[in-house]
């Protein structure tokens, strides 16, 4: 019994050491998802993604970084986009980029990882979902004219302002400047908060299990050869359902044990951007073809990606063993403990239901 209890202490405590680094840049990451929710017309995104060209799919990817959606959460996000016209190549890359990183994951990954592996993260994330995007639509490109019919088939009712994603803009311009950004927190704070906040902790207390449980020998026999390491990464975060923010404690905590960045990188992008749950619905959404396109591209530049970083990292003499400095993670002041108090605070109170007013 007592070793029971020991081990349960020894994995709440390492849970909590990483809450404490975490929660100020996870408070940090919501607030800005705010501003952009606030002062960002929703329909935004969604007028500039009506073509199917290069251009499209370059806004796709690079307006899906910042946005703190997981995989399952995107997904009506991108139905709405495909209904009101954008091309399966855009839609594609905005699938990809979304939920592999957000303004929530990339001020996570400056707290847990290093900073030269927090920028390659969100970069690496918009390549992939660009080349994922152009392969689709090359593939595409046979059945171009009949897409094109079927889109704007799709977008006339929404010209008609029939959906409230078309509509939601107009009573946001009335509000004032503090309307808005009030509104904005309370999305922040208490919608996405409900829906990522569980699957953060679940990573939290993932990282204090593998803090435990996992052995630094473990890693050396098993994850030793960095090409294996990866490949067994990609396999285990292919079916895995973790979002962007989740999965940066858990990469952390493997990465303490001597995991390399390339390794740690393809969980960062694989696990995020597929699990079993989302990909029965991307296949419904975007065909078999291009979601088969989809799965490939991003195992592909996963892998490729952790080898070029790396040689990257040898390349600038840093041990891919040891890429991460323990004594960072020690430091933790009155002030990461009251920012992960609030944290845990918001979430439950995310959970409590609301007195609408008759």
């Amino acid at each position: 019994m007592k070793v029971i209890l020991d081990t349960l202490h020894s994995v709440l405590q390492s849970s909590w050491s990483m809450l404490l680094e975490s929660a100020p840049f996870v408070l940090l990451g919501f607030f800005i998802a705010g501003l952009l929710r606030a002062f960002l017309p929703e329909n935004f995104v969604a007028e500039h993604l009506g073509k199917n060209g290069i251009k499209s799919i370059l806004k796709a990817a690079a307006f899906g970084i910042p946005i703190p959606l997981c995989s399952c959460g995107v997904l009506p996000a991108a139905a709405g986009l495909k209904k009101q016209g954008a091309g399966k190549g855009a839609v594609t890359a905005f699938l990809i980029s979304t939920p592999e990183t957000g303004v929530d994951s990339i001020a996570l990954s400056f707290a847990l990882l290093d900073p030269l592996l927090a920028v390659l993260r969100p970069v690496i994330a918009f390549f992939t979902a660009v080349a994922a995007g152009i392969a689709v639509s090359l593939s595409e490109s046979r059945n171009m004219e009949t897409d094109t019919e079927e889109n704007k088939s799709v977008s006339a009712p929404v010209s008609t302002c029939g959906s409230s994603c078309c509509c939601a803009s107009k009573p946001q311009a009335k509000q004032s400047i503090i309307g808005r950004l009030r509104a904005g927190m309370h999305f922040a704070f208490s919608e996405l908060l409900k829906d990522i906040g569980p699957w953060f902790f679940m990573g939290i207390i993932l990282s204090g299990l593998i803090s435990v449980f996992i052995s630094p020998e473990l890693i050396s026999r098993y994850f030793s050869n960095e090409y294996l390491s990866m490949a067994l990464m990609l396999a285990l975060s292919v079916p895995l359902n973790v979002c962007a923010t989740a999965s940066t404690p858990i990469a952390a905590a493997l990465a303490l044990k001597g995991i390399s960045p390339g390794a740690a990188l393809v969980f960062l992008l694989a696990g995020p951007a597929t699990n079993a749950a989302s990909l029965t619905v991307i296949f419904q959404m975007l065909g078999k073809k291009a979601s088969l396109i989809y799965l490939s591209v991003i195992a592909v530049m996963a892998f490729l990606s952790g080898i070029a970083v790396n040689a990257l990292y040898a390349y600038l003499h840093i041990d891919i063993t040891n890429w991460i400095r323990v004594g960072s993670h020690q430091e933790c002041g009155m002030f990461e403990i009251l920012s992960a108090v609030v944290l845990i605070a918001l979430v439950l109170k995310s959970f409590v239901p609301e007195k609408h007013k008759a």
